[in-house]
């Protein structure tokens, strides 16, 4: 879909005409459809980064806590 609505231009061009109002009524909603479902798939990929990126915080800090853990057991080996 183009950036320029041609129905919604011609029907501010001619005020008058029912039927270029009615079809730039139903290209303005199909525009807005559009763009709802693009905004409910931005929404899944927003909660789809936080929630990899959670995960990855979570493995780092086990990462992090065995190094300590294993630092501290060979620590003790004479």
């Amino acid at each position: 879909m183009s950036l320029r609505l041609g129905a919604l231009h011609d029907a501010l061009l001619d005020p008058g005409n029912a039927e270029k109002a009615q079809r730039a009524a139903e290209e303005v909603a199909a525009y807005d459809n559009r763009l709802a479902s693009i905004e409910s798939r931005l929404l899944l990929l927003t909660w789809m980064t936080g929630a990899t990126l959670a995960i990855v915080m979570g493995l780092l800090w086990l990462t992090l806590n065995l190094s300590a853990q294993i630092a501290g057991l060979a620590a003790k080996i004479p």
